[in-house]
Formats: C-alpha cells, sequence, structure tokens
C-alpha cells in the first residue's frame, strides 16, 4: 500500500510504514529507500539469521549511502509496540536498552530510519555477558589488496581448523573479511577477546609477511590487520546481507570457502545478491548448528603469556586491564 509520502509493507504479518520510499540511497545505480527495504525483504532469512535476538546499534543515514550517519544506542521511545528490545551494558557502566530484532519487521523498522547496515552485539538477548561468537576481522592496511586479504583468510581457516573450530566467511561490503566462529557462550567477553587476541598472534607467526595483531597502525605496515578488539565488549560488526554505506551498495555477502578465492568484493551488491540467495541459500545457514569451544585457543594464549607476551592493548574507551602493555603508541614511548 503506498502514498505519496510513505509505503506501508507486510512483513510477518506486521505492518511496517517506509517513509519517503523514492529518496536515493545509492547513487551508482539509483537505488531508493524502498529499494533498500525490498532487498531486506529478499534475503530476510538469511539477514535476519545474523541479528536474531541480539543487541543492535542503529547506523542511521537518514539522507542515504553518501550522507551524513550517527549511532544510536538507544532505541527512540516512539516505537511500535510490537517492537523487542534488550537492555546491555557497557565498559562505562551505563546501560542502554537497544533493538532486539525477533524477525524481519523489526529489520524493515530499522531500515526505515535509514539504517543501511545491521550492527549487532556477539551475544543473545538471555545472555549479554557470554558471547556465543567470535568475530575474525581482517582489516587491510592502505595499499593492501583484496587478495592478499583472501591469503589471509586461508590461514585463519588453518589455524581455526588446528584449534578445533569452524570459520564461516564473509566480505565486509568494504575492503575486508569477516570469519564467523560460533561458540559455546561459556566464556565472557574477557575470555574471548584473549582467544581471538591468540589467533590473531598465531596468524602472523604463520604469514607475517602480510598479516598482524598489531593494535598501532605504525608497527603494521602494508599488511592485513586481525582486529582481535572486534570481541570486545559493546564491539559490534556489520551483519551477513548488511547493505554498506557506499554508492555502489556493496553487500556483506556470506560465501563459502571453496568459492572465496574467486569473489571480488564488488560481485555483491544489493542488485545481484537476491538472485545468488533465491540461487543457492545461505552458505551461512549451518553456522548456529556448528558450535565449538575456546580451550584450545585458551591455552595457546596462556602459552604466549607464559612466553612473555603481555595482553594486547584494549580500545581507548576500556579501562587498563591487567596483564595490559602501556597503552601508547610505539613512536611516542620512544620519546618519553
Amino acid at each position: 500500500m503506498a502514498t505519496d509520502d510513505a509505503e506501508v509493507l507486510d512483513v510477518d504479518g506486521r505492518e511496517v510504514r517506509i517513509t519517503n520510499p523514492g529518496k536515493v540511497f545509492f547513487s551508482a545505480r539509483g537505488e531508493s529507500k524502498l529499494d533498500l527495504a525490498r532487498y531486506y525483504l529478499a534475503v530476510g532469512p538469511g539477514a535476519l539469521a545474523g541479528v536474531k535476538s541480539r543487541p543492535t546499534v542503529l547506523k542511521r543515514f537518514p539522507n542515504g549511502a553518501e550522507g551524513d550517519s550517527f549511532f544510536q544506542k538507544r532505541v527512540p521511545k516512539s516505537r511500535p509496540d510490537w517492537l523487542r528490545t534488550v537492555t546491555v551494558a557497557f565498559p562505562s557502566g551505563r546501560t542502554a536498552e537497544e533493538l532486539c530484532p525477533v524477525d524481519l519487521a523489526h529489520v524493515l523498522w530499522a531500515v526505515n530510519l535509514g539504517c543501511l547496515d545491521l550492527n549487532p552485539w556477539a551475544v543473545r538477548s538471555w545472555d549479554t555477558d557470554h558471547p556465543d561468537e567470535l568475530r575474525v576481522d581482517l582489516d587491510p592496511s592502505p595499499g593492501v589488496d583484496f587478495g592478499t586479504v583472501k591469503q589471509v583468510a586461508g590461514v585463519v581457516r588453518e589455524v581455526l581448523d588446528d584449534h578445533g573450530l569452524t570459520g564461516f566467511p564473509k566480505t565486509s561490503g568494504s575492503r575486508g573479511i569477516h570469519i564467523y566462529v560460533r561458540i559455546s557462550a561459556a566464556w565472557d567477553f574477557i575470555q574471548v577477546r584473549r582467544a581471538a587476541v591468540a589467533l590473531a598472534r598465531e596468524v602472523e607467526r604463520r604469514a607475517p609477511t602480510i598479516a598482524t595483531a598489531k593494535w598501532w597502525k605504525e608497527e603494521r605496515g602494508e599488511r592485513v590487520f586481525l582486529d582481535y578488539n572486534q570481541n570486545a565488549r559493546d564491539r559490534t560488526i556489520a551483519s551477513a546481507y548488511s547493505v554498506r554505506a557506499n554508492r555502489e551498495a556493496l553487500v556483506s555477502a556470506p560465501v563459502t570457502w571453496d568459492e572465496l578465492p574467486d569473489v571480488e568484493l564488488a560481485d555483491f551488491t544489493i542488485a545481484t545478491v537476491p538472485a545468488r540467495y533465491a540461487e543457492i541459500g545461505d552458505p551461512h545457514a549451518a553456522l548456529d548448528e556448528t558450535v565449538g569451544r575456546l580451550d584450545l585457543l585458551l591455552e595457546q594464549a596462556s602459552r604466549d603469556e607464559a612466553a612473555g607476551l603481555p595482553d594486547a592493548p584494549w580500545p581507548p574507551n576500556f579501562a587498563k586491564q591487567a596483564g595490559e602493555a602501556r597503552r601508547v603508541a610505539p613512536s611516542r614511548r620512544r620519546a618519553d
């Protein structure tokens, strides 16, 4: 049902109003806000699986992908009575009531607010202190091509296999690759991050010329950074099937390990992914059924610590942590 300034969609039996449906959100092909909504309907089960029952930050682009954006951690007071939320605690001790999608109508409600991508926590609503997902974020330094990122992803897969874990890769929709690992919710954020640090350091040991676990940009060189801090409390990554903020409407697309060597970022847009989804389904469909444990990675972390490696630096909004090295860039440290 359409009006001059809105279109009402029937989503899972709920009416979701899309205001300003004709506003162009992506300039390369001219896709509109309504096109974005229809994209999420087309890949609905896959998009919902990436955020279902997870606290989700609203990253809003009210004027489209090339306009200004802002993060909104707290859901607006004006919202449908069916909208689910969950209260989460930040490192500061403050709390917020965040969106908690339980069906596709929640995703489309966020789209109407101008959310291009979906940014969920690595926890579920029933236990917001124990992640059920370890996230590997491969972030290439300037000058590093996507082929090198794919090489590092292959090394990550080897390290995960050696530690009894299964990774599910997806393009980031920007320049990198994300690899998700479903884990038992038996460890808190500090322990999961500790395992992620051990993973990053082991990948660097195996591929030192192309991969790095160094937090400080001045130490990374032209390598792919494994951002272990994406596993700290309140960090979020664009979920599977999220549309990213660029004029081409690139998608963070799940892929199989077999096809990863041949994929390119530009292969996946809101114009191409719906047909791919209809043809092959969701390459991450088995993610929730492939639950691993962090014991072996945590044993590796203990060996690293016994060898004299301190905890890797935390993000600046976290308090100083036990065992953490000095949180000062090396160039400034030498000047002290």
